[in-house]
């Protein structure tokens, strides 16, 4: 397909697809996840077992699958999206009822081949659907009451069945990303000032139930907020976690420690080396620069996809693009501010560089959604 085939108002087809995908955010993601690569080979004393191994397996099929979607049109994306959102929901339903229990919650799916954790899904399928939803609404009924309340069903479905696996991290993540494809959508700010106002009303209610009979969050998600405000009030206990991770930030310095001698980690003082917290693990042994360096690449990722968001034409496409971008954002910005002391711990991975299967896979099929857009966008 020629230049001037491209910008007279036409998609590519065929193979000549793969020429027009967002090859910078292709190339930051395989980078990002060589980071994690060699990071889950240092937390494990230098072996490819058990964390390297299956990790590069599921990001091999995470880009397949990325490539995949990709290739497919964007309009196909739209049509299913409402399928894609059912289906999750339903795979949360499941999870109350079939899901296996690991370090206190229940959130997972025992599929044989693979160990999947639904509301990862959510996050994406609830996107696509309010993208969609957008997409066919008409700009003059967005703010109109009955059409806002509909959206917000859409969100507090998932984030209602995520809460009761319990898992406050991944739904907040639904929450906040839901609401930001609603106000990019163009919902008027009043209904935003108003939410914000009762989510401030619900954090004093929250706090304030603590110890009585109507409690409103677990018991180990009071201590996470008191850790989080208090964390040298038992630093041994509740606090542990978040004290070895700033020491472990600290000890890296500028230039860090050096590749697999970081103290902290090699010494089994971090908890969730290869997790949560692998982001310290990361800073300690390449230091302030290290760290940065990840940090930039993400904020690259970013800013290419806003970039393309901005040239597509096709309102279903933006609200997927920048809805993408929120979701990733929201990733790596929860859990270095997470392991930095900057917010309660959540148990939200670093994106493409924590273990985990479900998070990695959806994450690029995410991207792959994103790749669609960007390929398929009139020229």
């Amino acid at each position: 397909m020629s230049y001037m085939e491209i910008n007279s108002g036409h998609a590519p087809s065929g193979f000549s697809k793969i020429l027009y995908l967002n090859w910078p955010v292709v190339l930051l993601l395989c980078a990002i996840s060589c980071i994690g690569f060699l990071m889950l080979y240092s937390v494990a004393g230098g072996s490819v077992n058990p964390w390297l191994v299956p990790q590069v397996k599921r990001f091999i099929a995470g880009m397949t699958v990325l490539f995949f979607i990709a290739m497919t049109p964007i309009w196909f994306w739209r049509n299913v999206s409402g399928v894609f959102y059912l289906g999750s929901v339903l795979l949360l339903v499941a999870v109350e009822f079939f899901g296996e229990t690991g370090m206190g919650a229940q959130r997972w799916l025992d599929l044989g081949f693979i160990r999947l954790q639904p509301s990862e899904l959510t996050k994406i399928t609830t996107v696509l659907f309010l993208a969609a939803y957008y997409d066919r609404l008409n700009l003059e009924q967005t703010s109109k009451l009955l059409w806002v309340l509909i959206p917000v069903i859409i969100i507090i479905i998932p984030v209602f069945l995520t809460l009761r696996q319990p898992d406050l991290g991944t739904a907040l993540l639904i929450l906040l990303g839901g609401s930001a494809v609603i106000f990019l959508a163009g919902v008027h700010w009043s209904y935003f000032a108003a939410v914000i106002s009762l989510v401030g009303a619900l954090v004093v209610v929250v706090l304030k139930a603590q110890n009585t009979k109507w409690a409103l969050l677990r018991e180990y998600q009071y201590n996470r907020i008191e850790t989080f405000l208090y964390p040298s009030s038992d630093p041994l206990g509740t606090g542990y976690h978040i004290t070895q991770s700033k020491i472990a930030l600290g000890s890296g310095g500028l230039n860090g420690r050096g590749f697999m001698q970081g103290t902290q980690s090699r010494l089994n003082f971090l908890p969730e080396k290869h997790t949560d917290f692998i982001f310290t693990t990361l800073a300690e042994e390449f230091g302030f620069f290290g760290g940065l360096s990840v940090l930039l690449m993400y904020a690259a990722v970013i800013i290419f996809c806003v970039l393309s968001a901005l040239s597509n034409k096709d309102r279903f496409s933006f609200l997927t693009i920048m809805g993408v971008s929120i979701i990733f954002f929201l990733y790596f910005s929860v859990n270095m501010a997470m392991v930095m002391g900057f917010a309660p711990i959540v148990g939200v991975p670093l994106p493409l560089i924590s273990y985990g299967g479900s998070s990695m896979i959806v994450l690029l099929c995410a991207f792959g959604f994103m790749q669609s857009a960007h390929v398929h966008r009139l020229r």
